[in-house]
């Protein structure tokens, strides 16, 4: 529950950072600087292919540039479904329904050549019981 607070807070604190609103000067030439690249939120109706209902889902995607005197992104993903997982078991049978389940994801990415990038991400999920590490090189097609 405190875990779902500060994250929910943290979302909150970025998104007025880097809104319209907050405009911050351009990063070109100095040593500490933040860019908004895109910050959305969305919230979605879900339903299966029968058009049964699975509840809703609050989205956040924040990406934005960094600079600690050298260039780096930021990319912050969530999403916080309500009322919409079913759990299987093996056999395909419902065995349970979730009441609330989450994911996000923060990425920092460092590009090093042109469209090649390293990339670090970090993951936090109802659907595992411990965070999960990812390292690994990313190509922007």
């Amino acid at each position: 529950m405190i875990k779902r607070k500060i994250a929910l807070s943290t979302i909150v604190i970025l998104l007025v950072m880097v809104s319209q609103s907050f405009a911050l000067p351009p990063i070109e030439g100095k040593v500490f600087g933040i860019t908004p690249l895109t910050n959305e939120m969305s919230f979605y109706k879900n339903t299966d292919d029968g058009g049964a209902d699975r509840g809703h889902t609050l989205q956040i995607v924040a990406i934005n540039s960094l600079k600690i005197w050298t260039d780096f992104t930021f990319e912050f993903t969530a999403d916080y479904n309500f009322k919409l997982n079913y759990r299987f078991d093996n056999a395909g049978e419902i065995i349970g329904k979730r009441d609330k389940d989450h994911y996000i994801e923060l990425s920092l990415v460092k590009p090093i050549y042109k469209t090649i990038s390293l990339n670090y991400q970090r993951i936090y999920t109802t659907f595992e019981d411990k965070p999960i590490n990812q390292f690994g090189i990313r190509l922007s097609l």
